[in-house]
């Protein structure tokens, strides 16, 4: 496995100096105060390049009073643009976080499948054909290899590393490390299966081609072609034909 491509210092970095947003989206019936918020032109008219200046994105039609209208942003920039208007009345919010360090993840540019519901931090690495189930969290720094598959419900916490054409198994935990900074993340290898709510404790490095069957509580290294299993997690047998044809991995299931 390659080494850790973004330390845990590089993460602490990352989220200490990154602006906190709580980022809202705001739809109302009405118009919004641009005058008591300093938004309004010599014009009479929206200042849209000051608002776009603060981080504001506004959409709709702004001259005709009745028509929706969309206001996305930070809430402490937004706020000021709904004074005198009412809540679930002139207008209802959305609410995404709150003082949150990390956005999510652009993956417009990522030649992977990505279900809806998975929620995937910035600063994550996901290979070409993997497969991203829903409900999968994948938390900041973590690594996801060529061709593997996140299952259901998984969770790969902070700098967790998964190889090649593997597969983490319904909600599976691969305990996160970024503090402190210091400690060891978990490292997956290639063409490992995760049996489904296995969980794999910070520092533990599972070797490629293993098995860890599901339910396990993996506490320590597992070796290359092995199977583990139980709680905490023992070696209960080598890799033979018969374990290979029932973990054997479909291709077709990574197809784009």
């Amino acid at each position: 496995m390659e080494a850790q491509k973004l330390s845990a210092q590089e993460i602490i970095q990352f989220i200490g100096n990154s602006e906190k947003k709580t980022r809202v989206k705001v739809t109302l019936s009405g118009m919004p105060s641009f005058k008591a918020a300093g938004f309004l032109a010599e014009n009479g008219r929206p200042n849209f390049k000051a608002l776009a200046n603060k981080g504001i994105q506004v959409l709709g039609d702004f001259h005709t009073h009745y028509s929706l209208k969309i206001i996305i942003g930070d809430w402490q920039a937004v706020r000021p643009l709904l004074s005198g208007l009412t809540e679930n009345k002139d207008y209802t919010l959305e609410l995404e976080g709150r003082n949150s360090a990390v956005p999510l993840l652009d993956t417009r540019e990522i030649n992977a499948r990505i279900e809806p519901g998975a929620i995937i931090r910035d600063q994550v690495t996901i290979g070409d054909s993997a497969v991203i189930m829903m409900g999968a969290i994948i938390n900041i720094g973590a690594e996801i290899g060529e061709g593997t598959m996140i299952d259901m419900g998984a969770i790969l916490g902070g700098r967790a590393t998964v190889g090649k054409n593997s597969h983490i198994g319904a909600g599976a935990v691969l305990a996160g490390v970024i503090e402190p900074a210091s400690a060891e993340p978990v490292r997956v290898g290639d063409n490992v299966l995760v049996g489904a709510n296995a969980v794999v404790i910070e520092g533990v490095q599972v070797g490629s081609g293993s098995v860890v069957a599901a339910g396990a509580i993996v506490t320590q290294d597992v070796p290359e072609n092995v199977v583990v299993a139980g709680v905490p997690a023992r070696i209960i047998k080598e890799i033979d034909e018969k374990t290979q044809q029932k973990t054997a991995l479909e291709d077709a299931l990574r197809n784009l």
